[in-house]
């Protein structure tokens, strides 16, 4: 079978991966000869439940979709054959991004209606964008933010235990299993068990055992030789097969007669209980999984758990408990005459602010007290959050790596307010709208419902 054939997303293809109706647009704009300059905006209008913050991320696979985004022969012999017409496709033939992106630096806190990126430049390609943009934003900014969450759990009730994302094969596709690992790395887990996700992302990879491998062997006692024989103190045993305590105790004995440091998992049962029953037992770590989340990791250490590490899975690369974030690409301002106006819609619900975007962080005492989201050039306070990431179509923003990433998410998530970061029902973070980006909403919705 072929790479489309197992649907898969290649650089044959990738140009494809957009809504028809993007295309269908495309095709008119350029039938009509409208090919003005457009500014849109991507940003969410609510926070998912129970979320203070979104941490930003994603921006370094859109990077790399706009640099190589192009309609090789392939795509163009596929649109084709789908009706598209023959002065279109030589048009795509020729695609090439050639305007502004600015965004917010991955690992970045991010709140309601402020852009995460902004694309400028002629209607044609501007509007190309918007599918994938959405696709890797939105969904990489979720599992971050999860992650984060995650990290926040151990930060306040915890003693720096580590976090291993464990969620590959229950997330959505094989691409989502991916993206998840890498996102989760941004959002603060210290590495995944997806090998694949390693090799592309250079992440650390852990594992330890499953049950098949201790019910295959003829005794508990001869699966856990086995694997210490192999793998010695880097051996982490799965000892819930049975009798969680009795099994805990076999691995000791075991990495006794292989005088190794050996660890233990916790899969199943009352995890504070059995951690707590085992901690006096084994003289290693203790990793603890099992459904685990913000919530359950938060739980487990308020009410005395014993854990050197977590392995969130599903919960963590579905964001189980908010798994959509509602991002949006909207036209924010259009070229006439010559010049930028701004635009907007005023649909019942689904209102936006006008306008090319500055997002001004302003600083307090003891980390950033609010944010100011204005019109682009206006004058204010603060730090300017957006980055010019592609000027003319050439980029001149360099990527940091992801350890940089990780550390900047850290970094920022602790200075956020306490109340912003609670797990359950957090404060609201003050944004506010500058005087001039509220006067240019108010006008520009006054002239249009004239």
């Amino acid at each position: 079978m072929t790479d489309a054939e197992f649907g898969y997303v290649t650089p044959e293809n990738l140009s494809l991966f957009t809504d028809r109706y993007e295309l269908t647009m495309l095709q008119g704009y350029h039938a009509a000869g409208h090919e003005p300059r457009a500014t849109f905006s991507l940003f969410f209008r609510d926070l998912p439940p129970d979320r203070g913050y979104v941490v930003a991320a994603g921006l370094e696979q859109v990077v790399d979709y706009v640099e190589t985004l192009s309609f090789g022969e392939r795509a163009l012999d596929h649109l084709a054959e789908r009706g598209f017409e023959a002065d279109f496709l030589d048009r795509l033939a020729d695609f090439e991004f050639s305007g502004e992106l600015r965004a917010l630096p991955e690992g970045t806190p991010v709140f309601p209606d402020e852009p995460l990126l902004e694309v400028t430049g002629p209607i044609f390609e501007a509007q190309l964008l918007e599918t994938l943009l959405i696709n890797q934003v939105a969904f990489q900014s979720l599992v971050a933010t999860k992650a984060a969450r995650m990290a926040e759990a151990v930060d306040r009730h915890g003693d720096d235990q580590s976090l291993v994302d464990f969620g590959s094969r229950r997330a959505h596709g094989t691409d989502a299993g991916m993206k998840a690992a890498r996102a989760a790395y941004v959002g603060g887990v210290d590495g995944t068990s997806n090998v694949a996700a390693g090799e592309a992302f250079d992440l650390p990879t852990y594992g330890t055992m499953a049950h098949s491998w201790v019910q295959s062997f003829p005794s508990e006692r001869a699966s856990f030789e086995a694997f210490v024989e192999e793998y010695g103190d880097d051996s982490v045993l799965l000892v819930d097969t049975y009798d969680t305590v009795e099994g805990a105790r076999l691995a000791m004995d075991v990495a006794d007669e292989y005088d190794a440091k050996v660890g233990v998992r916790l899969d199943s049962g009352d995890l504070v209980a059995l951690s707590t029953a085992v901690v006096d037992v084994v003289d290693g770590d203790i990793f603890v999984s099992s459904g685990i989340d913000e919530y359950k990791i938060a739980r487990f250490l308020q009410e005395g758990g014993v854990a050197t590490g977590f392995g969130p899975g599903t919960s963590l690369t579905t964001s189980r408990d908010a798994p959509s974030l509602d991002a949006v690409y909207k036209l924010v301002a259009v070229e006439e005459d010559g010049e930028m106006r701004p635009s907007m819609k005023l649909s019942a619900g689904k209102t936006t602010y006008p306008g090319a975007k500055s997002v001004r962080r302003i600083a307090g005492d003891d980390g950033p007290e609010r944010d100011v989201l204005a019109l682009r050039g206006e004058d204010g306070s603060g730090e300017e959050l957006l980055v010019t990431v592609f000027a003319d179509g050439e980029r001149v923003y360099d990527l940091p790596g992801l350890d940089a990433i990780q550390d900047r998410t850290r970094e920022r998530r602790r200075r956020l307010p306490h109340g912003c970061r609670d797990l359950r029902d957090p404060a609201s973070y003050r944004v506010d709208v500058s005087d001039d980006l509220q006067a240019a909403t108010d006008d520009l919705a006054a002239e249009l419902r004239e």
